[in-house]
């Protein structure tokens, strides 16, 4: 996964928390949980094939989330849509309580420049 001026650091941790908040809102295929990453982090995290598909298999081995195919509403082959189980909500959340306690521990220190 890549970032626009962020230490690679950061981003270790980070992948599976914003690929199951992708989710959380309905079934995505691969290109479009890339999008939509891109699209709610104003392009910060920008990450390719070969950084997502095994992340979602992981995911899948996890049971946090569940794959299906589906008809492709373009006329090509199925594509293969991602959805959370109910225990991928359940992490997502316990994932948003952790980067928000993260985030407030770190705010005094944010701001001090």
């Amino acid at each position: 996964m890549q970032s626009s001026g962020a230490d690679g650091n950061l981003l270790r941790g980070t992948l599976d928390f914003l690929l199951l908040a992708s989710l959380e809102h309905g079934p995505l295929y691969g290109l479009r949980i890339i999008q939509d990453v891109q699209q709610k982090t104003g392009g910060h995290f920008n990450f390719k094939e070969g950084t997502l598909y095994p992340a979602l298999h992981r995911l899948e081995k996890r049971g946090l989330i569940h794959a299906e195919k589906r008809p492709s509403d373009a006329g090509g082959p199925p594509r293969k849509y991602y959805h959370l189980t109910p225990t991928g909500l359940s992490e997502l959340q316990r994932q948003r309580d952790a980067q928000r306690a993260h985030a407030s521990a770190m705010r005094p220190y944010l701001e001090f420049a």
